[in-house]
């Protein structure tokens, strides 16, 4: 299983060069930072990292074509595919990031807008002149000659049931967020069944996650970490996909407390309001990975079980102290993934 790595979507361009550096000679397989509406343009920001690296991939999760017409996110991931000599990648996802809702966007027909939205940026890749008339987006005059031999890897961000069914029938790969390894090997069997119905040989579908890796030196500290972040993570929230975390009383408490959770992270604090501790502490274990260094084969052992469900690879998203963690994963998680 592929590791790749998501970074804070605010570094520099200087300091996601030299991230990018440094995982490059750790062997990951690829550097994401998250497209958020309010953080520095997430292509632009790669830039200096793409010239600085030639094996690692780089690039967005997830951009929304509500936020940037297709025709637009096809000049930007082609170009940042050329400064990198065809190590770009993307992640497309309806609502992403926030960006159309900040923007006052009707996200309506979300299927439909992925769908061709894809569809666009895989035409623009050939680098043949374009003419596409779908329901919902339109490409007239469009001839972007300078797209390379090496097309930018186009990922759908799915998570609920119809858009994984959508995405199996045309994307190269399928981005899910914030899934158990268990939620991992439900949501293979979907998007399998379906590849199955339509004829589609699915031997080469590549599967990932977005998981939040919050491993310190103690779990008190990696506890802190992660409860800070809670907000952001999909499971604390009732219209999530596939949750068994917890018993559904004690799911229930969280989801009846989502204002603590919230307060915590506007506030940058550790303690969440209204949960007792002992929920917070088995949630947190479930729901991320955070451990004590000292019990790293813990991790280990789930990021197998999520190769075992049906991931070809994952993406760590990280947090404080990155190079301390690119080191700890380096030397200590991919030997042993390996």
């Amino acid at each position: 299983m592929r590791v790749d790595l998501i970074l804070e979507a605010n570094h520099s361009g200087a300091r996601v060069a030299e991230l990018a550096r440094l995982a490059e000679r750790y062997g990951f397989g690829g550097l994401w930072v998250s497209n958020m509406h309010d953080a520095r343009d997430p292509f632009i920001n790669f830039v200096q990292a793409a010239l600085a690296t030639s094996r690692i991939t780089v690039g967005p999760v997830a951009v929304s074509p509500y936020e940037l017409h297709p025709m637009k996110m096809a000049v930007s991931l082609l170009t940042l595919n050329e400064l990198s000599g065809g190590r770009a990648h993307i992640g497309i996802a309806a609502g992403a990031g926030g960006a159309p809702t900040a923007m006052g966007v009707p996200q309506e027909r979300r299927l439909r807008a992925v769908r061709e939205c894809v569809e666009i940026l895989k035409l623009a890749s050939t680098g043949k002149p374009l003419r596409y008339k779908g329901e919902m987006y339109k490409v007239l005059y469009f001839h972007p000659s300078f797209a390379g031999d090496r097309p930018p890897m186009v990922w759908v961000c799915a998570n609920g049931p119809m858009m994984l069914g959508s995405a199996a029938t045309y994307a190269d790969g399928i981005f899910t967020g914030d899934h158990t390894p268990e939620d991992i090997g439900r949501m293979r069997a979907i998007v399998d069944a379906r590849l199955r119905e339509v004829g589609r040989d699915g031997s080469g579908m590549r599967f990932n996650n977005f998981w939040a890796w919050h491993v310190k030196d103690t779990k008190a500290a990696a506890h802190k970490e992660a409860r800070r972040w809670l907000a952001v993570r999909a499971t604390p929230y009732p219209d999530y996909y596939y949750r068994d975390l917890l018993p559904q009383e004690e799911m229930d408490v969280i989801f009846a407390n989502k204002k603590g959770i919230l307060k915590a992270f506007n506030t940058g604090s550790d303690v969440i309001e209204g949960i007792p501790a002992d929920i917070m502490e088995r949630f947190v274990d479930k729901a991320t990975s955070a451990s004590a260094v000292q019990d790293l084969d813990h991790e280990i052992a789930r990021l197998k079980r999520f190769s075992a469900n049906g991931l070809t690879e994952i993406s760590l998203r990280i947090y404080e102290n990155p190079e301390w963690t690119i080191r700890l994963l380096g030397e200590q998680v991919l030997p042993a993934l390996a």
